[in-house]
């Protein structure tokens, strides 16, 4: 509990600084007086718990699979951040009747150790699919949730007052630094409410509790059918998504979402409608983006709305803010570069990068600053208040440098359009109209419904 205690506020500060946009819609569900259970969908592996605990003010008990804490050192983590195993029936295929008996034991541990928390008031979260998969779609539910849920309440003749929240956890560039995540919390299960179905058949119970986590999850998750239909969606939201959503409100990310599942559904509408359309659209849009990629451009750089870097200012702040740059690269360039490099030897699993950016995040740009800072102190200022400042100066400059590099970039692609042939920009922006004509089309045709 100690570690737990002394890590949140350095996980919270993590999550801060890796994502550029951490929303919680309902946060005030969150936050309601145990006994209360959290069930969550799964993306992104040890991600997940993170950006939901840092909302509670209370601890929380994580369920987590049994194969985390094989490792002394991972497993010694694990335990000391208020995890407890849960042992899964795949991590035991092969190895006999005898060894699947243990897990059931263990889980009946486990499940124990989960009803001793949620009756001193506690809080206990579980991810119910029972792995993790960086897919925007929900895998079919275990019903270990609701089984220690309906468990813990029959505890105590349903009287206990737990509460279950369903939290729709979306991601929507899990693997960038700097991406965004919106937690879409449902409004609470009163457990309780199914006592007369668990008297008279507990596993009916639990599969019923179940389906209403199911449903609660899926109204508040961003949903794929397929991956080739969530790829064409993710494109046309990520390269037109300003021109399918004008009004978009910048102070929100739910606008977003809702972009998102309304691209999904009409994905799914023209497949069955009009699937030659769709192969159109499916088409132009390729053949864009991979002219765009050939050229080493993005499609901001061809719109003619948009113009970062053209305005005296922003030429000013390119010129009067290279030192700045400078300055930042030189402080940050290595704990930077550090996590993306550990993450890329250690997994090829999309579902772990992040967590993996966040971890060694955490460890490098502390440890940098330190050594950054003793050196200073010992041959430049010789002054604890002067290199107090330094200190303090580093993650500003970091940021600043960040920031500056994404404008100068804008800048140099749309120098390189300039540069570009006639001919060929005028052939990119040709297919540019024609993807955002088939768009517009179909967007007519979609709200006809």
């Amino acid at each position: 509990m100690l570690f737990y205690t002394v890590m949140k506020p350095v996980v919270r500060l993590g999550l801060r600084v890796f994502f550029r946009r951490l929303e919680v819609r309902h946060r005030q569900r969150l936050r309601l007086p145990g006994p209360l259970m959290l069930c969550s969908n799964h993306p992104n592996t040890l991600m997940d718990p993170l950006v939901t605990a840092v909302q509670r003010h209370q601890p929380i008990a994580f369920l987590a699979k049994s194969t985390f804490f094989k490792n002394p050192v991972l497993g010694a983590i694990m335990r000391s951040g208020n995890c407890i195993p849960i042992y899964r029936r795949q991590d035991a295929e092969g190895e006999g009747a005898s060894t699947a008996k243990q897990l059931a034991a263990s889980n009946e541990a486990s499940f124990g150790r989960c009803y001793d928390y949620l009756e001193r008031g506690g809080t206990v979260m579980i991810f119910p699919e029972g792995t993790s998969v960086s897919e925007r779609r929900l895998r079919p539910l275990k019903t270990g949730a609701a089984r220690i849920a309906l468990g813990a309440e029959a505890r105590h003749d349903f009287k206990l007052g737990l509460k279950l929240v369903c939290v729709g956890t979306n991601y929507f560039d899990p693997t960038r630094f700097r991406s965004d995540v919106l937690l879409n919390v449902a409004p609470p299960i009163v457990v309780a409410d199914y006592a007369a179905r668990y008297h008279e058949n507990p596993t009916a119970a639990a599969d019923e509790l179940t389906e209403e986590i199911r449903q609660r999850l899926t109204r508040r998750l961003v949903i794929s059918r397929a991956a080739e239909d969530d790829e064409l969606a993710q494109q046309v939201e990520r390269t037109f998504g300003d021109h399918l959503n004008p009004d978009d409100d910048p102070d929100t990310l739910y606008d977003n979402f809702e972009l998102s599942r309304t691209l999904l559904d009409a994905v799914a509408w023209f497949e069955q409608r009009d699937p030659s359309r769709l192969a159109a659209l499916r088409t132009a849009l390729g053949q864009y983006l991979a002219s765009l990629q050939a050229h080493k451009l993005e499609d901001d750089d061809l719109d003619q709305t948009q113009r970062p870097g053209s305005r005296l200012a922003d030429f000013l702040n390119l010129v009067l803010g290279l030192p700045v740059w400078l300055y930042g690269l030189i402080t940050n360039y290595v704990p930077y570069k550090i996590p993306a490099q550990v993450a890329r030897r250690a997994t090829k699993d999309t579902e772990f990068i992040a967590a993996i950016l966040l971890g060694v995040g955490i460890i490098t740009f502390p440890l940098a600053y330190a050594i950054e800072a003793a050196a200073v102190q010992h041959w430049l200022t010789h002054d604890w208040r002067l290199t107090s400042l330094f200190v303090l100066s580093l993650p500003l400059a970091g940021f600043y440098a960040l920031g500056y590099w994404q404008t100068l970039s804008a800048r140099l692609r749309r120098l390189r359009v300039r540069w570009l042939p006639a001919a060929k920009r005028a052939g990119l922006r040709a297919q540019r109209a024609e993807v955002l004509r088939l768009l517009d089309d179909a967007r007519a045709e979609y709200l006809k419904q």
